[in-house]
């Protein structure tokens, strides 16, 4: 037996698209097939049937209407499945045969443009990279805002580099080279990431159809043009990356106008467990925004907001002039508060025209996305009438950057109407006056839709018939609707179309004449309302590149105006940013538990440092003092400086930092074989490897997963290595390692802090206060009767404890020096 002819179309174009669940248009759903539906009605619940298909078995089948697939399509994108959207491309009443049908987009977890799949504070970016020993090319990109960024990276910090830049992108998907795994784990990265990756063969990599896709998307005569020269391995990955959009997309990506080339290290590169272990984005074990450094920053008002203020936080600043534009524009904006609330408010009018401009490229707006796009673009003369005349440099580039678009403004009001429906193919989106023609046709059936509306109060005077109703439905058209216990009235003239249990539906001749009148005109109405509206699109398409200029700078006012609101709320205030070693900060606050602490007031603390005589300051102390809350909290503040931020405290001096690094807190990978002390060891060698002179350094517990001479001999070792006068790291060191106080008589540089505490009969209070100085004890025995631990064990443990401490040990210094001290 063979195939019906349906299916052997349906299992031709399922043949190219293999890797892909595709849905199949037949008549007003989506249908899928054999393993297709077998793996849809399994995640999306749906239920399972068959359709004869001209084989002895039905044929798996289940399906969704047409109208409603996108909420399908996201269910399984999320899922990590690549969907495949096969439409039919002819009018199903001309075709001869077999309705003509051709995939027209496939969408996959980094090529998504539905809004109803889209997150609005989110970037849904594609990355794609090519890796070769060790050179890696990495573009990344998202087509429903056009920004695509290209970077290379080269030499033994390659991979690590690549890792953290994955990190900090978070891609939700990735296509890379096959042959990569030789070179790199990729392994690690996909579980690190947990994103959807694609392999492309090796030999689809040609470096003269990249170099044609890059010439053909950015309309330039080579790549060197677009300031990105020959880089070989920058130019596959780009490459390829279009080519994988051309692929899925199936038109022009007219929004992707501009790229941005960028090199690692231009921004503070933050890795993994930095970007995780100060909890900027997110909190470590909820994932939750709240509670997280965004949570206390993030009063914008756009999702174009929304969005960079997330990638200012994970890219903060190098270059301190840079820097200093950005804290000028918030001074400005903290200073001029009605302003700030001027601005404020027309923000909180604009809607995501940065995607709004996408889904103009891609065909996909619809009347209530130009109204959208119309709306937001109102506001923009009074946000420029608001930014006139700052004298600030960097608010005063936003001005000009920012194009009022009063023209496409104009198009909009005229041609559609201020309340249009979802669809645009059944009318009701064009105003009057907008087009003559239009107009003619609905004056053609004026009079004829007015005999109808008056139909039903003409018939039920002629009749009698009180309840007599005048309807109209897609499938029987208009018709007189007459209850059982009225049939006797019935007019001689009436024509019975339909019964229904409680009455029946008629037609007259009349009627029936003036319904194909109407019906008629109707689809030339409906047909030349939607033609309007797509020349409408594709005229607003050539002015794409002003509208993304201007989203942009909007975006970037959002955020300044974001980090001013938050600054004047919480009393925050300007550093002082210079490209000395210094740090310097005056009763510093954590910028996150200050605000969530509900017991007291937080206790602010001091920091101050240098590469000369405090490049080291060891904290010691009881757990539950404060020891990380003070390490993290001056992290965040270097870090809310160089993103442009004022922040919390009385007081900030800071040495430009070019990269922050942290090591806290114990975590194991046990389904990677890694135990918790190797995963502390790997993050420790990654630090030691990448810091420079300029970084800052939180080190929390270094050697705890170990025996106690092993790991004080690990943080002993790692003091020193830091403190070298060719080093000099700027370090916070919280340990429990007491022995390590003595460095500060023979390491330049090191010196003792510790957390403040009271013992009142007995008891422990702690003070939360960073004072110079080493601890003496941890009070661990203390914190365990905190948590409950029985008396018996207490009191065991004071006894050991007494025992141990009379015990000593021998310690030489690197010059030779030995000393004796208790263990």
């Amino acid at each position: 037996m063979a195939l019906s002819p349906m299916m052997q179309q349906y299992m031709e174009i399922k043949e190219n698209y293999k890797d892909c669940i595709l849905f199949f248009r037949l008549g007003d759903f989506y249908e899928m097939f054999f393993d297709d539906a077998k793996t849809a009605s399994a995640e999306l619940e749906l239920t399972l049937t068959g359709k004869n298909c001209g084989l002895e078995e039905r044929a798996p089948m289940c399906g969704v209407p047409f109208h409603s697939a996108d909420t399908y399509v996201a269910r399984l994108v999320e899922k990590g499945y690549k969907v495949a959207i096969c439409e039919q491309t002819e009018d199903p009443q001309t075709a001869k045969g077999i309705v003509k049908r051709e995939v027209i987009r496939i969408v996959t977890p980094g090529t998504v443009t539905s809004e109803n799949i889209l997150k609005d504070s989110e970037n849904n970016f594609l990355a794609s990279a090519y890796i070769y020993k060790d050179n890696v090319g990495l573009s990344f990109c998202d087509i429903s805002t056009g920004e695509i960024n290209v970077t290379q990276m080269c030499g033994d910090a390659a991979y690590s580099n690549f890792l953290n830049e994955m990190v900090r992108i978070a891609p939700k998907e990735l296509i890379i080279n096959q042959g990569a795994d030789i070179w790199f784990d990729i392994d690690e990265i996909q579980r690190n990431l947990d994103i959807y990756t694609g392999f492309i063969e090796d030999e689809r990599y040609n470096k003269n159809s990249a170099i044609s896709a890059v010439n053909r998307q950015f309309g330039v005569r080579s790549p060197e043009a677009l300031g990105i020269g020959d880089d070989e391995y920058l130019i596959y990955a780009l490459g390829m990356q279009l080519n994988y959009l051309f692929e899925t997309q199936k038109q022009n990506l007219a929004n992707i106008t501009e790229l941005n080339f960028y090199s690692v290290g231009e921004s503070m590169a933050l890795d993994k467990a930095t970007i995780k272990n100060l909890e900027i984005t997110e909190t470590l074990f909820e994932k939750k925004k709240q509670g997280s450094l965004l949570g206390v920053l993030d009063r914008t008002r756009t999702a174009m907001g929304g969005r960079k203020i997330k990638q200012w936080l994970r890219s903060p600043l190098n270059d301190l002039k840079q820097i200093e534009n950005r804290l000028d524009a918030v001074e400005y904006l903290v200073d001029e508060a009605m302003i700030r609330n001027n601005l404020r408010e027309s923000l909180r009018q604009i809607y995501d025209f940065e995607r709004l401009a996408g889904r103009i490229v891609y065909g996909t707006a619809n009347g209530k996305d130009m109204i959208a796009l119309r709306n937001s673009l109102a506001v923009l003369p009074e946000i420029k009438f608001d930014l006139e005349d700052t004298d600030v440099y960097l608010l005063d580039g936003l001005y000009h950057q920012i194009d009022t678009l009063e023209d496409i403004y104009t198009m909009i009001s005229r041609a559609i109407v201020d309340e249009p429906p979802f669809s645009l193919r059944e009318g009701n989106l064009i105003r009057d006056g907008f087009s003559k023609e239009l107009d003619d046709l609905k004056a053609s059936i004026k009079d004829a839709k007015e005999w109808i509306l008056g139909l039903e109060s003409a018939e039920r005077e002629r009749t009698g018939i009180s309840n007599l109703k005048v309807g109209y439905n897609k499938v029987f058209g208009y018709y007189i609707d007459i209850t059982k216990s009225n049939l006797d009235r019935v007019p001689e003239n009436y024509i019975r179309k339909q019964t229904l249990a409680n009455s029946e539906r008629y037609i007259t001749p009349e009627l029936k004449e003036t319904e194909t009148l109407v019906l008629n005109a109707e689809a030339k109405i409906n047909a030349k309302e939607y033609e309007i509206f797509t020349n409408l699109r594709e005229s607003i398409k050539e002015h794409i590149r002003r509208i993304q200029e201007t989203s942009k700078a909007v975006a970037t006012l959002d955020v300044l105006t974001s980090f001013a609101e938050s600054s004047h709320l919480y009393g925050y205030i300007r550093p002082e940013m210079y490209d000395g070693d210094e740090i310097l900060i005056e009763k510093g606050r954590h910028p996150v538990i200050e605000q969530i602490i509900d017991d007291g007031v937080f206790v602010s603390n001091d920091l101050y440092m240098n590469r000369d005589d405090s490049s080291m300051l060891l904290i010691t102390g009881p757990n539950m003092a404060g020891k990380s809350t003070y390490m993290r909290q001056n992290a965040l503040i270097v870090l809310m400086a160089q993103s442009g931020c004022f922040v919390p405290c009385d007081k900030a001096k800071i040495g430009v930092v070019d990269r922050i690094f942290t090591r806290i807190g114990a975590s194991d990978n046990l389904a990677g074989g890694q135990s918790t002390f190797y995963v502390e060891m790997s993050e420790l060698s990654y630090i030691l490897d990448n810091a420079t002179p300029k970084s800052l350094v939180i080190l929390d517990e270094i050697g705890r997963g170990t025996s106690t001479y092993d790991g004080l001999s690990i943080a002993w070792a790692v003091v020193e290595y830091l403190c070298r006068s060719d080093r000099k790291i700027r370090t916070l060191f919280a340990s429990h390692y007491h022995e390590l106080t003595v460095l500060e008589d023979s390491v330049s540089g090191f010196k003792n802090l510790n957390v403040e505490v009271a013992e009142e009969n007995g008891d422990v209070v702690f003070l939360h206060k960073i004072i110079e100085g080493s601890a003496s004890r941890s009070y661990g025995i203390h914190v365990a009767k905190l948590a409950g631990v029985p008396k018996e064990v207490l009191e065991r443990a004071q006894d050991k404890l007494n025992d141990l401490e009379n015990s000593s040990r021998a310690v030489t210094f690197l010059d030779g020096e030995q000393i004796t001290f208790n263990l």
